[in-house]
């Protein structure tokens, strides 16, 4: 019985939650709109990514995300990717991610909830409900059976996250949680670290470590995601074969 699955035997996985943000992808090759003042891929973000934007030049929206959507398909998962969709083996994994790549689908991961959308698919700007995929490019004149031109899926900045209503139970319930690449400013995403139980073990993997208010139970690993992450799978397997 290979690894350390025999300690599992009549036993439930323990419940670990992960809250994956940019810095992840970025070992992929992946760029975030924060990594150079405000500007994304050489984009003010108030150009492509909000509902304005979309009114005053959508065909600038579809050429910037057609783009991103080809840089994903180009990108490859990373250890990080890999290291968490490992867990799966040890433990019961759920991946909260504000990503909109397919990273951690392509590493294995079974999980997964995207609070802000999916570059993989598209949706109509009347009907957010009507979704489909896309793996080309969205064309003006792309239209959803409503009539409603085709959109990206993806929650722009100024409009709700819908996902988040979906994600507060889970890290709620988590036995483990972790924080892997994210800076922890963009809300409501950087606020669900405050429903981990107080008990709970909470572990922040970044390069740079966010200021973090007193916090029980919490480890800081400034790191890259691909260091970080393998340091957290060593923490948590170790502590599976505690007595």
């Amino acid at each position: 019985m290979g690894g350390l699955a025999f300690l599992h035997l009549g036993m439930a996985k323990k419940k670990l939650v992960v809250l994956t943000g940019a810095g992840i992808s970025a070992e992929s090759g992946l760029k975030t709109f924060r990594d150079s003042d405000g500007l994304w891929e050489g984009y003010d973000v108030t150009e492509v990514a909000t509902p304005g934007a979309w009114r005053k030049n959508p065909e600038l929206v579809l050429r910037f995300y057609n783009e991103r959507r080809k840089n994903v398909a180009d990108a490859k998962p990373n250890a990080a990717h890999h290291g968490l969709a490992e867990l799966e083996n040890d433990f019961n994994v759920t991946i909260i991610t504000q990503n909109i790549d397919d990273l951690h689908e392509r590493a294995g991961s079974t999980n997964i909830i995207h609070l802000h959308g999916e570059i993989f698919k598209m949706r109509s700007e009347r009907d957010e409900t009507l979704i489909k995929e896309i793996r080309g490019d969205i064309q003006l004149g792309d239209l959803a059976e409503d009539g409603g031109q085709f959109r990206p899926h993806i929650v722009w900045f100024e409009e709700p996250v819908p996902k988040i209503e979906e994600a507060i139970p889970v890290v709620y319930s988590a036995d483990i949680f972790a924080v892997v690449g994210t800076s922890l400013v963009v809300y409501p995403a950087a606020g669900l670290i405050n429903y981990v139980e107080i008990n709970t073990p909470k572990y922040v993997i970044d390069k740079k470590i966010p200021y973090m208010s007193a916090m029980k139970n919490l480890t800081l690993i400034e790191k890259p995601a691909t260091e970080g992450v393998r340091e957290l799978r060593t923490i948590l397997l170790n502590h599976l074969q505690l007595p």
